[in-house]
């Protein structure tokens, strides 16, 4: 599997408006269930990989670690670096978490 791939999915799932980034809109997204997948990205704080593998835990959302906080903003049309991002549909999802596992083989 592509690491271009996986970004290209990500930025279908971004104009699609199925993502949501930023801390305070993922950490909203998580505590209403409205997210079926956080990635976070690999160069993150250690703190918010841990709030983040909290806060899913709980709440039996999946969570992975993927990429970079620079390639994660990338993908996502930012502009500037994302540590994290929730995907709110499950299909894309799915389908994200399959790539990064493919990936990560």
């Amino acid at each position: 599997m592509d690491e271009k791939k996986i970004w290209s999915m990500f930025g279908l799932a971004k104009r699609a408006g199925r993502v949501e980034t930023g801390s305070l809109p993922v950490e909203k997204c998580i505590k209403a269930y409205r997210a079926f997948l956080v990635v976070v990205a690999a160069d993150a704080s250690d703190r918010t990989k841990k709030d983040l593998r909290n806060m899913c835990g709980f709440r039996d959302i999946e969570l992975a670690e993927f990429g970079t906080k620079e390639a994660l903003g990338h993908a996502l049309g930012a502009g500037a670096e994302r540590s994290a991002a929730a995907v709110t549909d499950e299909g894309f999802a799915a389908r994200i978490q399959k790539m990064i596992e493919e990936y990560s083989v």
